[in-house]
């Protein structure tokens, strides 16, 4: 496995979203941390807080390493028992200020399984979503029309099965809610060569900035007040509950003892919650969950 490959473009893509939200915001600039794992490998934790734009911004790289992969890994997957890992990966977690810029979240990675005499196990893993709070229907149609225009090259239903599978994974069951308006998700990934699994997770990785920067662009002047920054803080509430209950990346990176400050950077600054809370009808706070938060073939949309 060319795993120095892999690096290098993780680690280039760190810096090239890193340098683009930079600009973007304007005022404030990501403070950078490196880190060791004592059980091995390490990473690179880059953190942008209090922006013009950007109330909180988090784009971690990993590489870590081990012998023993966590209790629920294994089980999920008998054929990694008694094999050495590898795990490679850039997430980033967006937090805006305003209220009209939504939440998003990327993440690209790969995995490699060793046991000596035997083939390795290994995959790639990623994509991107977005969580609006106040919605605009140009802004989904566009985020996912880069996201299509990613997946083209590599199969006519390559873009619908991972939609499909982003809607069904970024979902809140105990409140049978979407945690936003999808994107892309895929996992597991190597039933094409290795040089074709990398290119469309580069693909993947490399769209990312042109599906969100313009979203940022379209809406960071836009007037918001009190009633928006309560309603924004209150949904946030879902993103909390998502990563901390279902998401796969938190609940791996925390049981196989990864580094607790860069797992937990997708937590939103502030956030609350309100007992029951129904929004007025007819409402654009209504209309986040009664038309945006239903899954949709945005493309047909336009």
């Amino acid at each position: 496995m060319q795993i120095e490959q892999v690096k290098a473009y993780l680690l280039g893509l760190q810096d090239s979203i890193c340098v683009a939200l930079s600009e973007e915001d304007g005022a404030a600039s990501f403070s950078t941390e490196a880190w060791q794992r004592p059980e091995g490998g390490g990473g690179r934790s880059r953190v942008l807080c209090g922006g013009a734009v950007l109330e909180k911004a988090g784009v971690n790289f990993s590489h870590v390493t081990g012998q023993n992969l966590p209790p629920s890994a294994s089980a999920a997957r008998p054929e990694l028992a008694g094999r050495s890992f590898e795990a490679l990966g850039v997430s980033l977690v967006i937090h805006p200020e305003n209220p009209y810029i939504p939440t998003s979240h990327a993440n690209v990675r790969f995995f490699v399984a060793n046991k000596p005499g035997e083939e390795p196990v290994w995959w790639f893993g990623g994509g991107y979503d977005l969580t609006p709070y106040y919605a605009s229907k140009g802004d989904c149609i566009a985020w996912h029309s880069v996201a299509a225009e990613a997946c083209a090259p590599f199969g006519e239903d390559t873009y619908s099965r991972f939609k499909t599978w982003c809607d069904r994974y970024f979902y809140l069951k105990h409140r049978d809610e979407a945690r936003g308006i999808g994107g892309l998700f895929f996992d597991d990934l190597n039933e094409w060569d290795f040089d074709t699994c990398f290119a469309f997770t580069r693909s993947v990785g490399d769209s990312y900035l042109r599906a969100y920067r313009p979203i940022v662009q379209r809406n960071k002047n836009k007037p918001y007040g009190e009633r928006e920054r309560q309603f924004q803080l209150y949904r946030r509430g879902r993103y909390v509950e998502f990563n901390l209950v279902f998401d796969r990346g938190t609940l791996f990176g925390l049981q196989s003892g990864g580094r607790t400050e860069a797992i937990l950077m997708s937590m939103p600054p502030l956030v609350r919650w309100e007992y029951d809370y129904q929004p007025e009808p007819g409402s654009p706070e209504a209309e986040l969950t009664e038309y945006y938060l239903q899954h949709k073939d945005w493309l047909a949309e336009a």
